[in-house]
């Protein structure tokens, strides 16, 4: 994913790091804080971007951030994983339980939205809220945004050879991991993932994530996660809105999704606002798929405001 606008802020904080035989984890900040966990995207990607980029910085703000790779991602990768729902959830387990957290926020961006909301539907008691970042809740929704931007985009550049791929996709399975392999790719390829209008802050902030030991996770994409979800899950047709709704009745969301990201249309972004509330739901100029890169301090900012923080 073009996450190379990537941020580290030089900030001294409590930094605990876990070895495990299976998952990489890593906590940022005092651990009498309000715990945050953060799920990242996928299935296959890291959480390196958000690590590097907003752990510390958030830390700062009073909270204790938890980040892993989940299995078979990016630190984390491991063999003969069966890559199930509830295989994630007793993997979330294991975090809370290394940790000694009892209760915390649900960062989920991308992919890693509904993972948040399959956890939360298992463990209530368990989430204090969750916050919904670039999440896609229909993924066939996403699959067609994805293709009407990158459309647009092609036809303005005049990109003849990228179009004729497009009408060949037309013609394919909309459900099979291929097509939604594909869709990728071209939402990468028009830019989707990106903004022009990021705040100033970014170039600052890419210059240090560049320096960053890990930053070769930045661009590191797995592919084993991605088929066993597809063959566990069938992730390409999963559609949340039901069960967030169910969920909200227990658990309070919010989202935060950026307004150039082209893995959404309208519809999309108002039926989630729909579900969750606008008061609970904000998309946030000069920013895409990751806000928390984006536009860090409106989304320090935003996630304050939503999930509130505790005075020690």
């Amino acid at each position: 994913m073009n996450i190379i606008k990537l941020m580290l802020l030089p900030v001294l904080l409590l930094i605990t790091s876990v070895a495990d035989a299976q998952l990489y984890s890593k906590a940022y900040g005092d651990n009498n804080n309000q715990a945050i966990i953060f799920l990242h995207g996928g299935p296959g990607y890291n959480s390196f971007t958000f690590e590097a980029s907003t752990a510390e910085r958030l830390a700062e703000e009073g909270y204790y951030i938890i980040v892993f790779d989940q299995r078979g991602c990016g630190r984390s990768e491991t063999e003969a994983d069966k890559y199930t729902f509830e295989e994630a959830i007793a993997d979330i387990d294991g975090i809370y339980k290394k940790y000694n957290v009892d209760r915390a926020s649900l960062i989920g961006h991308s992919w890693g939205g509904g993972l948040a909301i399959v956890y939360a539907e298992a463990h209530p008691d368990m989430v204090n809220n969750i916050v919904l970042v670039g999440a896609p809740m229909d993924y066939q929704q996403t699959f067609k945004a994805i293709l009407v931007n990158a459309r647009a985009s092609y036809e303005k550049n005049g990109k003849q050879a990228q179009l004729s791929y497009l009408d060949i996709l037309d013609t394919m399975d909309n459900t099979s991991l291929a097509y939604a392999n594909y869709c990728f790719m071209h939402a990468m390829s028009s830019g989707q993932y990106s903004t022009n209008d990021p705040a100033e802050n970014v170039k600052d902030i890419t210059v240090k994530m560049q320096q960053h030991p890990d930053i070769r996770q930045a661009m590191n994409m797995t592919e084993h996660p991605v088929k066993g979800f597809y063959d566990s899950e069938h992730y390409t047709t999963l559609a949340f809105y039901d069960r967030l709704s169910e969920l909200k009745k227990e658990v309070p969301v919010y989202g935060i999704y950026g307004k150039d990201d082209g893995l959404f249309d309208e519809e999309q972004l108002n039926n989630i606002s729909t579900i969750v509330g606008s008061e609970n739901f904000t998309v946030v100029e000069g920013a895409s798929h990751s806000v928390f890169i984006d536009q860090q301090e409106r989304f320090v900012a935003l996630l304050r405001s939503y999930i509130g923080v505790d005075d020690n």
